[in-house]
């Protein structure tokens, strides 16, 4: 791991950053205190596999909404880029452009990554569920652009109103987003 990057874990205070949005705006994670947030962080507007994520998210966007969870989207595109991605495919999310990688490393997803032989620097795709007290309740590492938006959506409906923390006694319904039967 790149020694700028913090190692976050379940319960901890999320960092506060502020970037510059699709439109323009800054946008703090302080702003949203009182929401749930799915913060995603992903590589490269208008590729295949990050234009099917930012998809599957804007196609869950009802249920997250449902559960008073907001969705912002991070890489280091810039703001233009942002924008028309966020245009061709109707997202209704903010996208936040992090050209020096400081809310990347700030997350630890800044990472060695290798491909093909080849080892260099990039976003590692996760996702992070930040409770309406600004803790983070889940951290998903190294997600598959398949099931990605699941993973964080069954998270974020586990998130009571108070935010309890993650109880591992609980995993199966964490997963599942289903409560198993008692056992007598």
């Amino acid at each position: 791991m790149d020694s700028d990057n913090l190692e976050l874990k379940d319960g901890d205070l999320a960092p506060d950053f502020e970037l510059v949005a699709d439109d323009g705006s800054k946008a703090s994670l302080s702003s949203f205190r009182g929401s749930k947030v799915v913060l995603y962080f992903y590589p490269k507007d208008m590729t295949s596999g990050c234009t099917k994520g930012a998809l599957a998210f804007r196609d869950a966007m009802p249920s997250l909404e449902e559960l008073g969870a907001v969705v912002l989207g991070v890489s280091r595109g810039r703001v233009e880029s942002h924008r028309r991605f966020k245009e061709k495919y109707s997202l209704k999310f903010l996208l936040l452009s992090d050209p020096e990688l400081g809310v990347r490393k700030l997350y630890g997803v800044w990472r060695e990554k290798r491909m093909y032989g080849r080892t260099f620097m990039g976003t590692e795709r996760s996702t992070v569920i930040i409770g309406r007290d600004g803790r983070i309740r889940r951290i998903f590492r190294k997600v598959k652009v398949s099931g990605h938006v699941e993973q964080p959506d069954n998270a974020s409906r586990r998130c009571n109103s108070s935010d309890e923390p993650l109880r591992p006694d609980r995993a199966l319904e964490y997963r599942t987003g289903r409560i198993p039967p008692a056992r007598h």
